[in-house]
């Protein structure tokens, strides 16, 4: 929020400066030309669960969502701990009461009995699948950002034509013209000002959360060995930075 609003005053500050009224900058036909154009050329090559699911991460750069990579590590440690205590079908409670399906999935792979290399090769699958249709949901923006100048290019065409409707009255030509370039500043601003760095960070934070689940493997994979949980420890504790 801090960088979206130092930005925004630049922009303005910068304006005034030039002796410009703010006033000017608010245009909302141009406004609905590059927001509601570059909207529908979004919609047009997502499906539509990718472009909702985009759409609501979108709030991921405002309100950034927890990675508990710490405290996944001390549950990994604990559950290693437990499993050589007691065996793996001591984890049973564990893996009822942990929300997250991949964990609960993992666990149960484990209790199971499975493999280390079983329980990798099961993972991973849904591993890949969350980190293809996340990458493809924060792309969303990335679409954004490239139609937007383009579209704001269309809606300064658009108000040079009602300009060159006003050739009569030549008192009106230099306030149409600076209107008519308004809709050019939208999509340039909305683009690398919104869109791209939005586009950025989530990809940034879908990242994040893919780590979190090779930690989970890893983690999962020195219990089915039945490694040392110090070791397991301090394995996981390298992806801490």
């Amino acid at each position: 929020m801090l960088g979206l609003l130092l930005g925004l005053a630049a922009i303005i500050a910068g304006n005034m400066m030039e002796g410009s009224a703010i006033s000017l900058l608010v245009q909302g036909a141009s406004f609905i030309i590059v927001f509601g154009g570059t909207l529908g050329a979004v919609m047009l090559q997502s499906p539509w669960k990718i472009f909702i699911t985009g759409i609501k991460m979108g709030r991921w750069v405002f309100v950034t969502p927890h990675i508990p990579t710490q405290k996944l590590i001390y549950q990994i440690t604990a559950w290693s701990s437990l499993a050589r205590k007691e065996g793996a079908l001591a984890l049973q409670g564990q893996m009822m009461a942990h929300p997250d399906p991949l964990v609960k999935k993992g666990l149960q792979l484990l209790i199971d009995g499975c493999s280390a290399e079983k329980i990798r090769e099961v993972l991973e699958v849904d591993i890949s699948s969350y980190e293809k249709f996340r990458f493809q949901s924060a792309r969303v923006w990335e679409s954004a950002a490239g139609y937007a100048p383009t579209i704001g290019i269309l809606g300064a065409v658009l108000g040079l034509v009602q300009v060159m409707q006003n050739l009569s009255d030549p008192s009106k030509l230099g306030t149409g013209i600076a209107v008519a370039f308004i809709s050019t500043i939208y999509g340039v601003g909305l683009a690398n000002l919104i869109f791209l760095p939005m586009a950025n960070k989530l990809k940034m934070l879908v990242a994040q959360q893919i780590t979190l689940s090779e930690i989970l493997v890893d983690g999962l994979e020195g219990i089915a060995r039945g490694e040392n949980p110090r070791l397991i420890e301090n394995k996981l504790q390298g992806y801490m930075v």
